[in-house]
């Protein structure tokens, strides 16, 4: 899973079956410090979040895929989670991902 925020909407009038009635969202990822890394791309999201939340985002394929509960239907993004707070650990070793 990753951190990212949710920058916009996706408005699809014409989709799929299986994705009728998913709403899309626009997410860029960020690293622990709040900031914007890489490009934004859509999520399928599952917790009604909204522009400006802070989400964790699944790419994993099959777990995104068993999350949405739609069997092997493609999916290669899911918000699982609006994110109320990051909490870090200041001595977290060498890790550029966990090191502020």
């Amino acid at each position: 899973m990753i951190l990212a925020k949710v920058v916009g909407e996706v408005v699809s009038t014409v989709k799929f079956h299986t994705y009728e009635g998913q709403k899309l969202l626009q997410v860029r990822p960020m690293n622990l410090r709040g900031e914007s890394v890489l490009h934004p791309f859509t999520a399928i999201d599952l917790v009604d979040a909204g522009t400006g939340d802070e989400v964790l985002v699944c790419l994993e394929g099959k777990s995104a895929m068993d999350a949405l509960g739609l069997g092997d239907n493609p999916v290669d993004a899911v918000i699982l989670a609006v994110v109320d707070e990051v909490r870090l650990i200041q001595d977290a070793g060498a890790d550029s991902w966990t090191t502020v």
